[in-house]
């Protein structure tokens, strides 16, 4: 079969033009986007009840850019002044330069990780003596905690947004030949949209072992997985696809 429809389980990136549009101008394929997850900031009079004092933390750990969204927001919240002694750790580039929507840093109070866990954690072997705080969601990863908790390092998880499954109603009566996904999270919210849904003859695209796994947990094939060394991103795996379906 040719494929004519797919869907981005992740929210439109608001540009005018996104890394997908290749796939629509060179094969005339529909690409719409759909958040399968929603992420809803916690109120800072929680974090109070919970005695968050970030003042108490000489530096703050960021791996993702809805951690600094939130952050800043609960600083806001909170009317804390952030010294000019604060540190910030970054796991990879992107999310360094993110931080410049909300302060402008000193490069000697950035540390940046290369976008793996093992570049990220020699940058906290080197800074033991500080005492971190985690900015994080309900749904994460514990890669950063534990590795903290091995070596002794200092640190508070600071719970500062949760994500929940989005309402997929509007999808219900609507077909796509490919389904997208980038985490664990889609997929769960997916089934608890629809729990009756079968893959049947659509093909779906999974990024990273997480999602992978979490695929085969769900009894789906990960038709197109990435990323490969063949195809390094996402859009590179769909159009392989799609002209092999041609």
């Amino acid at each position: 079969m040719s494929i004519k429809s797919i869907l981005i389980s992740q929210p439109h990136p608001g540009s005018k033009k996104t890394v997908y549009d290749v796939l629509t101008e060179k094969h005339g394929v529909r690409i719409d986007f759909h958040s399968f997850i929603e992420v809803q900031g916690v109120p800072a009079r929680e974090l109070r009840k919970q005695k968050l004092r970030i003042l108490d933390h000489d530096a703050v750990i960021f791996n993702s850019r809805n951690a600094i969204d939130h952050f800043f927001r609960i600083v806001d919240e909170m009317k804390v002044e952030i010294p000019p002694t604060m540190k910030y750790f970054c796991t990879n580039e992107g999310v360094s330069l993110y931080i410049q929507k909300y302060t402008q840093l000193r490069k000697r109070k950035m540390f940046v990780g290369k976008g793996t866990d093992a570049s990220f954690q020699e940058l906290l072997k080197k800074h033991k003596s500080l005492d971190y705080l985690y900015p994080c969601s309900n749904i994460r990863q514990e890669t950063i905690p534990n590795f903290a908790s091995e070596m002794g390092i200092k640190f508070t998880q600071a719970i500062m947004y949760n994500t929940v499954n989005s309402d997929l109603s509007g999808l219900a009566s609507v077909y796509y030949d490919i389904l997208v996904f980038f985490s664990p999270q889609g997929i769960e919210s997916l089934f608890a949209n629809f729990p009756e849904f079968k893959q049947e003859n659509r093909a779906i695209a999974g990024w990273g072992k997480s999602t992978n796994e979490a695929l085969e947990k769900a009894g789906l094939v990960n038709t197109i997985a990435a990323p490969s060394p063949e195809h390094p991103s996402m859009v590179a795996a769909l159009e392989a696809f799609i002209i092999s379906k041609k």
